[in-house]
């Protein structure tokens, strides 16, 4: 999504090849962290996607997420188009229930592949021969009390913040007149205290906000509150009311960084990693809060694959982000292997764009 999501994430200009241009004439001509993330991202990639050997499957979602990284980071035109090109291929294998034999529409997932379209600058309303947009609106709910709010067509819903932000910034960009919609319910996700909410309340409930649920309803989620920033932040059209949800979401994300420079995610991943710290690092350095948001970028790169690691255990993996220090030793030992290569694969296309920000100069309001 480079005219929307990454738009704001171009500290620095990029060739076509991805090489940052010198800023002076003595600058080294050595890749910086960021780009060599982005190059070992490409090298994940099979025929366009990221194919999971532990399982033997092609993880479209990842393959997403891997072209929205690189579309944000910058310089990686081609690559970003021979993913999306992948993934048009495939759209109704990635979007609904279709190679289960149901007519299931997943929300969540046509939301993203709006989006990785839009970020290929790709037409929506025509990918893979699906229109990408008229699927995704005939998702957001029009009844009250949850008007604006995505929601599966199936047995089971799965939709969740993450997708609604997703929803509500390609419904933007498409000018669907679901956007606005869409829009109002994610801001209802965010909670007085600034962050934004995972899940949703339950569609029998009659209050659809975060302050309305209990403490296990609307825990606090680094990762969804930095995305929803991002979000937000990159919306054409931004009133007082989303301007201040970034605002309150910057000031929590501002407040709840630890004091080495890391976050921890959900309920269930409080505990420092790159995933929640690269996101929260790219959050803070679009909003402007340039001194935070390096000092999360550099604790991040410490758990990057840096330095002459040929004939280690670690040979070709230069540029991989570890979840963890846990994670980064056991590779140091073992190496990537195919059971811990799908984490890898994930902590890097969430942290790899907040390698941008890793000094101040990177890091313009």
């Amino acid at each position: 999504m480079r005219h929307l999501i990454s738009r704001v994430l171009r500290p620095v200009a990029v060739l076509a090849t991805g090489a940052v241009i010198a800023t002076t004439l003595t600058a080294p001509a050595v890749a910086a962290p960021v780009d060599r993330s982005a190059g070992w991202l490409e090298r994940q990639l099979t025929d366009g996607l990221v194919h999971n050997d532990q399982y033997d499957f092609d993880d479209y979602g990842l393959s997403a997420d891997i072209a929205i990284a690189l579309d944000a980071i910058g310089g990686n035109r081609r690559t970003v188009s021979e993913i999306v090109g992948a993934l048009a291929e495939n759209v109704d294998s990635w979007t609904t229930g279709v190679d289960f034999g149901s007519d299931d529409v997943y929300a969540g997932s046509v939301a993203k592949a709006v989006v990785a379209a839009q970020s290929a600058g790709r037409n929506p309303r025509r990918f893979g021969g699906v229109n990408l947009v008229k699927r995704l609106a005939a998702r957001v709910s029009d009844a009250k009390p949850t008007a604006g709010r995505i929601e599966d067509s199936g047995t089971t819903d799965y939709s969740n913040t993450i997708g609604q932000l997703f929803a509500a910034v390609g419904l933007a960009d498409a000018g669907s007149p679901k956007a606005a919609p869409a829009r109002r319910f994610l801001l209802k996700q965010q909670c007085s205290e600034g962050f934004f909410r995972l899940s949703f309340a339950p569609t029998s409930k009659k209050r659809q906000g975060c302050d309305a649920g209990n403490a296990e309803q609307s825990a606090p989620d680094t990762d969804v509150t930095a995305l929803a920033v991002i979000a937000l932040n990159a919306l054409p059209k931004k009133g007082k009311r989303v301007r201040a949800a970034v605002d309150n979401a910057t000031d929590w994300l501002v407040g709840t960084q630890k004091r080495n420079g890391s976050f921890g995610g959900g309920a269930t991943t409080e505990s420092s990693n790159t995933n929640s710290t690269g996101l929260a690092a790219w959050a803070l350095g679009d909003t402007g809060a340039c001194r935070v948001a390096v000092k999360s970028a550099r604790w991040v790169r410490k758990l990057q694959v840096r330095g002459d690691v040929s004939g280690t255990s670690l040979a070709g993996e230069k540029g991989a982000i570890a979840y963890d220090r846990a994670a980064m030793k056991a590779a140091e030992s073992a190496g990537i292997t195919a059971e811990t290569r799908d984490q890898w694969r994930r902590a890097s296309a969430q942290a790899a764009p907040g390698l941008t920000f890793t000094s101040v100069e990177r890091c313009r309001r």
